[in-house]
């Protein structure tokens, strides 16, 4: 669901506005799920909607900005890994708390899952990458918010998925807005990122927009766990078009990842 999170933070530096990336991505996205509420038919949301989704707005950008903020300040081989465990980690507690206990093979996937995420996600730090922070802080601020997020647009009401996402968007950039007046902070992009920017926004809606259509059709935790494994994509995306190389590490938790989903496909069956 996150999956952009890798590629937006790989837009940050230190003298890359933090805020500039996060405000722009999501206005994009707002502005594409309007059009994707206008075109689907979506009706009006109910009060309890609008109550969701203002708490997934403030939860989201708090999870994404402190994501982005770990990335581009701390080490990559401690925020990603961190970060996305703890988001898988929330809403499959929350899932099994609101929706029972998952039979006992997606049990067994979703911890695969977790673990594969956790290798997957791990980079190895090399000599510059050790004088900086870790950003562990960072990484926990993320986890948390993101994992709540998913929590708060799971409630939202079946038929309603991009009129939400717009809110949504929506609060988090008068969140980011509000955040940048009151400190003062940079904001502006330079303009050769802006095609990155809006592509990280277009794609973090629809990872979004996927992962609540998926929750109103089946289980949450499920759900939340699938979209964690983001990171597997990650990899192999930058080994074929980057020419990375894939650790043996990263090639275990690929691995994992695969058992994770066809343990959890045959136990929903």
């Amino acid at each position: 669901m996150w999956g952009c999170g890798d590629f937006g933070g790989g837009l940050l530096t230190r003298r890359t506005p933090l805020f500039g990336v996060v405000l722009g991505s999501q206005l994009v996205g707002m502005a594409m799920a309007l059009v994707l509420a206008l075109v689907r038919g979506e009706s009006a949301m109910l009060p309890a909607d609008v109550v969701w989704s203002v708490l997934a707005g403030v939860a989201g950008g708090i999870g994404i900005t402190g994501l982005y903020n770990g990335l581009a300040v701390g080490r990559m081989g401690v925020v990603a890994p961190i970060t996305a465990v703890i988001a898988a980690l929330i809403p499959v507690a929350a899932g099994v708390v609101l929706q029972g206990v998952p039979p006992p093979l997606v049990l067994v996937g979703i911890g695969l899952a977790i673990v594969a995420v956790l290798l997957v996600s791990r980079v190895a730090d090399d000599r510059d990458e050790l004088d900086r922070p870790s950003g562990f802080r960072f990484a926990i601020v993320g986890g948390l918010g993101i994992g709540a997020f998913s929590v708060f647009v799971a409630q939202i009401s079946d038929g309603h998925a991009f009129g939400p996402l717009t809110l949504i968007r929506g609060m988090e950039a008068a969140l980011i807005v509000g955040v940048v007046l009151v400190t003062r902070s940079a904001w502006r992009p330079e303009r050769r990122l802006l095609p990155a920017i809006a592509g990280v926004g277009v794609l973090d809606m629809a990872g979004n927009g996927a992962f609540i259509l998926a929750v109103q059709a089946g289980s949450l935790a499920v759900a939340a766990v699938l979209s964690s494994l983001y990171p597997v994509t990650t990899v192999i995306l930058a080994a074929v078009f980057l020419r990375e190389r894939v650790t043996v590490t990263h090639a275990i938790g690929i691995l994992l990842a695969v058992v994770a989903i066809a343990c959890i496909a045959a136990g929903t069956t």
